[in-house]
């Protein structure tokens, strides 16, 4: 997620607990809809898709901390 950010988010990571959490839920939503995708675990393609919902807002999020933080990093 945003390789281009690679390094300023293990720095938001490290100093920025919201951040953090956020990056978090991202991951934990993600592996969840791999695990449903591949029927792991059960649920119906409704469910599925209001977690993709969700992990979008969660990146959306991410998003805009990461440009606020680069565009208050020194140069």
């Amino acid at each position: 997620m945003f390789p281009e950010y690679r390094e300023l988010i293990s720095q938001l990571k490290a100093h920025d607990r919201r951040f953090d959490s956020l990056c978090i839920k991202h991951n934990e939503l993600d592996q969840k809809i791999q695990d449903m995708e591949a029927h792991i675990e059960p649920a119906s393609h409704e469910d599925i898709e209001i977690l993709k919902k969700k992990k979008l807002r969660l990146k959306d999020e991410i998003f805009e901390l990461l440009k606020k933080a680069s565009a208050t990093r020194p140069a």
